[in-house]
């Protein structure tokens, strides 16, 4: 092999590793991107609250709603889920509004689990009631692996590794579930130990954009060293 095709391999290997530590850079900077803006819209639409039946005839988006509703007594149990440093399960149920149209899954809050991961008992809340909070996207789902839900021991339970709407309407036989959650003021008197970050269990959006930064530094280190063992090579007897 020739130097000239020595070089040649080097920088198209150089430039296809900066060009792949770019992109994970540009991903990370988008994600910061969009935590961003949710967090933006969540600061605003408290200013401007709407009929949950509004809302869920709206397209989805993030949006501050009230109102009355009916809930169902099935129950969905999210695993994995962290509060306060503590692991458990997130409670949703399904409400029928007051007014009709689309059901919508709420958010009741969080309950842990025992180290021995046995599953805690969890009891419905039957009847009407006011419902009030943020009706937004469920929470991010990852790397969808198996199946979304799993029945339980507990009749009308079923245990969650993630909040799929689609999945859960076919398994409770539902027709017409809203593809967001209500995610529960904690001020109102339903539910469990809640809160209204709209970030759990994820990554804020300052660390996205320290890995970005890394990413890109990584991609500059490269093409860098390239240009500096490329210098070297030149400088050699005979590099020229």
């Amino acid at each position: 092999m020739t130097r000239q095709h020595m070089i040649l391999g080097g920088w198209s290997t150089a430039l296809v590793v900066a060009i792949a530590f770019t992109a994970l850079g540009h991903w990370q900077w988008q994600r910061m991107r969009q935590k961003q803006q949710l967090l933006e819209q969540v600061a605003q639409v408290g200013a401007h609250p709407q009929a949950l039946e509004q809302a869920l005839a709206r397209p989805p988006g993030v949006y501050w709603v009230d109102g009355r509703g009916r809930f169902l007594p099935e129950r969905i149990l999210l695993d994995n889920q962290m509060h306060a440093g503590r692991a458990g399960l997130r409670v949703y149920q399904p409400l029928i509004p007051e007014g009709g149209g689309r059901e919508v899954l709420v958010d009741l809050g969080w309950v842990p689990v025992p180290p021995d991961r046995q599953l805690p008992t969890v009891a419905s809340v039957l009847g009407e009631h006011r419902v009030r909070g943020l009706l937004m996207a469920p929470p991010s789902a990852g790397i969808a692996l198996g199946p979304a839900l799993a029945a339980t021991a507990q009749p009308g339970a079923w245990l969650a590794t993630r909040i799929e709407p689609e999945a859960i309407a076919r398994t409770l036989g539902r027709r017409d579930i809203s593809s967001q959650v209500l995610r529960l003021d904690p001020v109102l008197p339903l539910g469990y130990a809640r809160d209204l970050e709209v970030l759990p269990n994820t990554l804020p959006p300052a660390r996205h954009l320290g890995y970005a930064v890394q990413w890109f530094g990584l991609a500059l280190a490269v093409l860098v060293t390239a240009a500096i063992l490329h210098w070297r090579a030149w400088r050699r007897p005979g590099g020229r």
